[in-house]
């Protein structure tokens, strides 16, 4: 499998070595719609401006998921805000995502039932140890986090997609938190990308935070 996507990264961080996600929704939802919306800016395929998401290049970029969120991006009647194509694009995509996982051998499913009952599907790895994409992907983003330097964009971008979603807790937990706190915000501020991209992505990582606030508020008064 070539370069995974900024979603299929956030999968197999989301997915425990048990195969079940450490991540819910809105939340998991939210994340990957963001997701999609910072490799399509990365790509130079869409932009930011006064609060909604244009089509910049409509160049296919080869990737059928990116492509397709490009596609959908550009046929709309009008343009529309971050927050509209994170719940939009986020939709029903980890189904999709989890799919080209274990087409390519780096997840297996398994389904079972809990108590012989209730049925459960598992994304756990194929040979019961942590996939090696995983394991270069988890110690680039620890070297990201405990070094002083410049962090290259998508890793950059990830991070902040990371501590968008709520998922940071869970990728640093074995490392001071105080510390990821910092270098996390550091990193955010930091020079490592254009001055248009890098608004593009705070504008998609700042719709998933209030997209995700949002759903949470929701569900809190509705179960009230």
């Amino acid at each position: 499998m070539s370069t995974l996507t900024l979603a299929e990264e956030l999968l197999l961080l989301v997915y425990n070595d048990e195969g079940t996600a450490e991540l819910s929704n809105p939340a998991l939802s939210h994340g990957l719609g963001g997701s999609v919306l910072l490799d399509l800016t990365l790509a130079g395929r869409v932009d930011v401006a006064d609060k909604k998401v244009t089509v910049t290049d409509p160049a296919p970029t080869g990737e059928p998921l990116l492509d397709d969120a490009l596609r959908r991006i550009g046929e709309a009647k009008k343009p529309r805000s971050p927050k509209h194509w994170v719940n939009r694009l986020g939709n029903g995509l980890d189904e999709r995502v989890l799919d080209r996982l274990v087409d390519s051998g780096i997840l297996r499913r398994e389904r079972d039932k809990v108590l012989w009952v209730f049925p459960r599907t598992r994304y756990p790895a194929p040979h019961g140890v942590q996939p090696p994409v995983e394991t270069d992907l988890r110690q680039r983003l620890a070297a990201a986090v405990t070094g002083d330097g410049p962090v290259e964009p998508r890793l950059a971008a990830l991070c902040g997609l990371l501590r968008a979603v709520g998922l940071d807790k869970k990728v640093f937990r074995d490392l001071p938190r105080d510390r990821v706190k910092e270098r996390l915000t550091r990193i955010a501020e930091g020079d490592w990308a254009s001055a248009a991209t890098k608004r593009a992505i705070e504008e998609a990582q700042a719709a998933m935070m209030v997209a995700i606030s949002t759903a949470t508020t929701v569900a809190a008064t509705s179960s009230s």
